[in-house]
């Protein structure tokens, strides 16, 4: 059963504007699956998992370009990297050819790779201003549940309007924490495997086909204690002498290998705002990984109930809200690092969330209770920004949008 992605717009908006797409994202998230929905009626389509047609398309990517022509669809392009230089110089050509002709150009290539960490400078070397590229992420809640989802947007008026239109279900928060155990993974969303089965086939799968070439084979087992150390941090800040210490590793090798988490879309940094501002703020980044499910695997949590009530609930909640919002945004093609942050100063003043649109500031706070005492209360702490303080969220499981006060509303999950 395929369910429609998000994402598929943007892709499509891409492919009017480029002569190659790429699609990246960690393993078995239906990145794949969705290029072949979307092209494969029209498209070849050759993946490198095939071992012959990867040593082919290692030991000469000119015949193997030659030999499955555009337009086509190349899976896990990650595995014969050197295949772009060769796709450069198809692409250009035939750029040249449509410019003296005066013929439409049309996209050409669609790649997929789900190794981000050894793609990314080889494509800015060689496919610069030639590609269009999207992250693909696990199952938002909207996709989950087969409703439409709209671009968030932190701006009260808009969010009214999107609650009067919405064809969404209010969820107890018991059903979030269910959401929250169950994450975003295709497989997994559909019933075609079991949890635990498939998070423990998914991480051996990570480590030995995309960590173990950069990494020493001799720090597998320590590989895998740090990603499950690094899944009982989410939602904190990442200061890689603790986590180095917990795990027995330099604090060099601690940052490779967040690198290696972070480029690869297991986890994502969000970053402090730091306008120019005195040196009272936090610049450690804080750490959410992107998929709840596979978080409450690796921290050993058995079913939602006790997720619920265990001491990382918290944690897990706003995990859920970051990852969730962030999904939002990669699916529609745009990079949230340039307008997501969070606040927190040496007074342990934090507010969990700002989105930042030019010189409006736009303040969230999560909360997993209903009605939380005072949860703007840190908001007013801003104003030292000069900028426009705008109505802040507090998101939380309330059933419906509900002034505190003129400053912030309560704005509940199922609306993200």
């Amino acid at each position: 059963m395929y369910i429609k992605r998000t994402a598929e717009k943007a892709i499509l908006d891409m492919a009017g504007s480029f002569l190659c797409i790429v699609i990246y994202g960690p393993r078995q998230v239906g990145k794949s699956t969705t290029a072949d929905v979307l092209f494969s009626a029209k498209y070849g389509k050759v993946t490198l998992d095939n071992s012959a047609d990867r040593l082919l398309a290692q030991s000469n990517p000119r015949l193997f370009l030659e030999t499955y022509q555009w337009p086509i669809i190349i899976d896990e392009i990650q595995k014969a990297p050197n295949l772009l230089d060769e796709i450069k110089i198809i692409i250009d050509n035939q750029r040249l050819q449509w410019l003296k002709s005066g013929e439409k150009q049309q996209l050409m290539y669609i790649l997929t790779g789900s190794n981000r960490f050894e793609l990314q400078q080889r494509i800015s070397d060689s496919l610069a201003g030639r590609c269009g590229i999207i992250d693909m992420q696990s199952f938002t809640v909207a996709e989950k549940y087969q409703v439409k989802a709209k671009l968030f947007n932190p701006d009260i008026k808009q969010l009214l309007a999107t609650e009067k239109t919405t064809d969404r279900s209010y969820r107890t928060r018991r059903q979030i924490f269910e959401d929250i155990f169950t994450g975003g993974m295709p497989d997994i969303c559909t019933g075609t495997s079991e949890k635990n089965t498939y998070f423990k086939s998914y991480v051996n799968t990570y480590i030995e086909k995309d960590v173990r070439k950069l990494i020493d084979a001799s720090s597998e087992l320590q590989f895998r204690n740090f990603i499950s150390i690094i899944a009982m941090r989410t939602a904190q800040e990442l200061h890689y002498d603790a986590i180095s210490n917990d795990v027995g590793i330099d604090t060099r090798t601690c940052k490779k290998w967040i690198s290696i988490l972070e480029t690869s879309g297991i986890i994502y940094l969000l970053h402090p705002f730091m306008p120019n501002i005195s040196n009272r703020i936090i610049k450690a980044p804080k750490l959410y990984f992107m998929d709840t499910g596979l978080c409450s695997y690796l921290c050993r949590w058995p079913n939602a109930e006790m997720l619920e009530t265990c001491a990382m609930n918290s944690a897990f909640f706003e995990t859920f809200i970051v990852s969730e919002i962030i999904k939002n945004y990669l699916a529609f093609g745009i990079d949230p690092n340039g307008f997501l942050f969070y606040y927190r100063d040496k007074d342990q003043k934090e507010v969990d969330l700002l989105y930042i649109d030019h010189n409006d500031i736009y303040p969230i706070e999560i909360k997993k209770g209903i009605n939380p005492t005072k949860p703007n209360k840190n908001f007013k702490v801003l104003e030292k920004y000069k900028m426009n303080i705008k109505p802040g969220l507090i998101i939380d499981s309330c059933d419906k949008i509900r002034p505190i006060n003129e400053n912030a509303y309560h704005f509940p999950i199922y609306l993200l």
